[in-house]
């Protein structure tokens, strides 16, 4: 997409104009500004954006999200107390399955 800041195009800058270009610019300066003005506002009247399905259910996926606590401190609690009192038990099998998922995850 390109982007028009005040009649600038892409191949316009930093441009010199020959003396025909200066010439037929002093004659007849203003319909081309009047034209230009005109497009300029069409094309900003016309412009909008449209989010796809797809963005607007992860919006409203991220709204939900928000309303949950970053963690769950009934479950951190659960553990804690566990751990003091020395009846947390370690899956040794399952840790090991999980720490080679994520370093496959990571690493590929």
């Amino acid at each position: 997409m390109s982007v028009d800041f005040n009649g600038i195009g892409p191949g316009q800058v930093n441009t010199q104009k020959t003396t025909a270009d200066k010439s037929s610019a002093a004659q007849n300066p203003q319909p081309a500004a009047d034209e230009q003005a005109k497009a300029q506002a069409q094309g900003a009247r016309g412009e909008n954006v449209n989010l796809s399905s797809q963005a607007k259910d992860l919006k409203q996926l991220e709204q939900k999200l928000g309303n949950f606590p970053e963690m769950d401190d009934d479950r951190i609690e659960q553990i804690r107390s566990a751990l003091e009192n020395g009846s947390y038990k370690i899956d040794a099998e399952k840790l090991a399955q999980k720490m080679l998922e994520m370093d496959e995850s990571i690493f590929g």
